[in-house]
């Protein structure tokens, strides 16, 4: 185990302190992380986001966040509806700046904003859509991000998750063996961070299954909430309206 997954992992690590690190993971990760998540999902997660992206159907369009949005790259597919306003909204500064460097079309149409899940910097009920994705494992606390997500969107106001979960039992010894033993070897090499990457195998693992999440989900206030696996549970797509 390196010295930041046992870091992460300990009880004694405060949410400040927690909160601290993953900031610094990112701001290491930032200027290789969509390569990376190309390499290691072997592209998949790309198509994974256009799936989550299909499925968002907004009457009118309406004002989207796409929360921990990093480099944009959900943000961009949501932006694609003419009708739809978009803004991303995450924490890592050095993220945003390596989404904003690169020349896309659209991209004048996409707002920038840094913020907490667990704070976020937006009205009350002043949101129709928001969308996380591969994010809310990273939240210090993911019960207040999804009650910070319930109070900034309006009544009818979808909110919508792509995360990593649990892949079925057939599968599972074989994405665990990949996991622990191949990926922080691709962040040593591509990315030269190869703790970053124990780290963010290791908020996989912590992260609540399907069901727990989504019972997590409900618990917030959210109604409706259903989920669906994709790539044989490897990642999965849960969504809630509020009521």
């Amino acid at each position: 185990m390196s010295p930041l997954e046992n870091s992460f992992g300990s009880t004694e690590v405060t949410p400040a302190e927690r909160q601290s690190r993953i900031r610094s993971v990112f701001t290491a990760v930032a200027p290789r992380y969509d390569l990376m998540n190309d390499l290691m999902s072997f592209g998949i997660h790309r198509l994974w986001k256009r799936d989550m992206a299909s499925a968002i159907a907004t009457p009118g369009g309406g004002l989207a966040v796409d929360l921990a949005g990093g480099t944009g790259d959900v943000a961009r597919l949501l932006a694609r509806d003419p009708r739809r306003q978009v803004w991303v909204c995450d924490p890592s500064v050095a993220m945003m700046r390596a989404g904003r460097s690169r020349e896309n079309v659209g991209d004048d149409k996409i707002g920038w904003i840094g913020g907490e899940a667990e704070a976020l910097p937006f009205a009350d009920a002043t949101l129709d859509l928001i969308t996380i994705s591969f994010g809310m494992r990273n939240a210090t606390k993911p019960e207040l991000a999804l009650r910070e997500a319930w109070r900034v969107l309006k009544p009818g106001g979808r909110f919508v998750c792509l995360e990593f979960s649990r892949p079925v039992f057939w599968l599972k010894p074989f994405y665990d063996l990949y996991s622990r033993l191949v990926i922080p070897r691709l962040g040593a090499a591509v990315a030269q961070q190869p703790d970053a990457y124990h780290y963010l195998i290791e908020s996989i693992r912590r992260f609540p299954d399907q069901r727990e999440f989504a019972a997590m989900i409900s618990a917030a206030g959210f109604r409706d909430v259903v989920w669906r696996n994709l790539s044989f549970g490897i990642a999965c797509l849960h969504s809630g309206v509020r009521p």
